[in-house]
């Protein structure tokens, strides 16, 4: 990636944040690191026929609109593809884009079949799964890290939760990589909207089978559910089905990534954690900091609401960034250093307050399973090609990944 260093607020002027390949092709820690020191409530400008929206890149400030359902509703979406084109046609149904009674409704229902009791019995399944497929890397010795072991843990591990047959987990997986981002740099946003919808029609489907014969899933949950006496409306099963399928894969996925192409950036570090001087705990928090999967959220003031020394008028877009959050000099000793023993580490990878991710503690334990794996059974890891960019607003991280691993004695 080519390294921007502005040294002006016009050099960060000229950054389109919604261009996918303004994040494929810059390294923006320079763009950050302005913009917390100089303009931290920061208008972005109209461009490309796509509106104006705030940015806020200070921990405490993305903190704050997390914590905030007062003067900020995500009902009209919570991502720049949603947010710029002013609605989204999951609010009131996604658990993400639903706030109020509602949300804390449903994400209790939700919670039942994602707490950390409900999911320690699939502790033991992600470590089998994640074992399974990095010994038969090790046969191979050089394998895409990619497409032969991270696009199939954390898909595994939802799949089985939601209920997915075996057979078309390999579809969904596809229609995941283009719904949000695309390892292409040429893809189109038709691409995506198609993929949206297709993941949509599955779960219809499937939803209507399981309320019809329920099996012990979260599907069957969902469809079978009562709030307040009434069924989930068919749009708040399969939403919320969609929502757990692209949550539930993408952030470990591109987190594993992450943590491979560090470990092969800062072998320092990889000794760390091979020797034994860094616990598991710590490094799993450091590569969430580190990747920060989801670069961003955003919301739209519900009225006036003055954020620092900047006036937010009632229906602007405010996008909290967490990519910059995490490396906020104010927070974090050392912010641009790998550092798998940092601790205390405050990050906002998996967001704050009412959205907080469902899906935290299952992520985590897909992270630290790999890092383990990785420990125990894998000596050293060697690129053995270039390195390929998602290509997202959204989404920051690795879709191709070549190296060689080479098995502990």
């Amino acid at each position: 990636m080519r390294q921007f260093q502005p040294d002006t607020l016009d050099d960060i002027a000229a950054v389109n944040l919604a261009d996918p390949a303004t994040h494929s092709v810059l390294d923006l820690a320079g763009f950050w690191r302005v913009l917390r020191r100089d303009k931290p409530v920061y208008w972005h400008p109209a461009k490309d026929d796509k509106p104006g929206f705030w940015v806020l890149s200070k921990h405490a400030d993305v903190l704050a609109v997390y914590k905030d359902e007062v003067n900020y509703t995500s009902e009209k979406g919570n991502v720049l593809t949603t947010l710029l084109q002013g609605y989204d046609t999951a609010a009131g149904k996604m658990l993400a884009v639903t706030d109020g009674q509602r949300h804390r409704d449903v994400r209790n229902t939700l919670l039942k079949a994602f707490s950390p009791r409900a999911l320690s019995r699939v502790a033991e399944r992600i470590k089998r799964n994640t074992t399974r497929r990095i010994d038969d890397a090790l046969t191979r010795g050089e394998v895409d890290f990619a497409a032969e072991v991270a696009d199939h843990i954390p898909m595994g591990t939802i799949c089985d939760l939601l209920g997915v047959p075996e057979s078309d987990r390999p579809y969904l997986l596809r229609l995941n990589k283009s719904a949000l981002s695309s390892e292409e740099q040429d893809a189109v946003d038709s691409d995506a909207w198609a993929a949206r919808n297709e993941i949509l029609m599955y779960f219809l489907k499937l939803a209507t089978e399981r309320q019809q014969a329920p099996q012990d899933d979260v599907i069957s949950t969902l469809a079978t559910a009562t709030i307040n006496g009434e069924r989930l409306t068919p749009h708040e099963v399969i939403f919320n089905c969609y929502s757990l399928i692209i949550g539930g894969d993408e952030t470990s996925r591109l987190s594993m990534l992450g943590a491979v192409h560090s470990f092969i950036e800062h072998p320092g570090q990889w000794q760390a954690v091979k020797s034994g001087r860094v616990g598991l705990d710590s490094a799993v928090e450091e590569v969430l900091r580190w990747t920060t999967p989801a670069m961003h959220f955003g919301r739209v003031a519900r009225e006036d609401v003055k954020v620092r020394d900047e006036l937010i008028r009632a229906g602007d877009v405010v996008t909290v960034w967490n990519s910059s959050a995490n490396r906020d000099e104010e927070v974090f000793d050392e912010p641009e250093t790998y550092d798998l023993a940092r601790t205390p580490n405050k990050h906002l990878a998996f967001g704050y307050g009412p959205h907080f991710c469902l899906g935290a503690y299952l992520g985590r334990n897909e992270i630290g399973s790999l890092l383990e794996v990785l420990r125990d059974r894998v000596e050293r890891i060697e690129p053995t090609g270039p390195v390929q960019r998602t290509h997202s607003n959204l989404l920051s991280g690795i879709c191709r990944l070549p190296v060689r691993l080479t098995p502990s004695h």
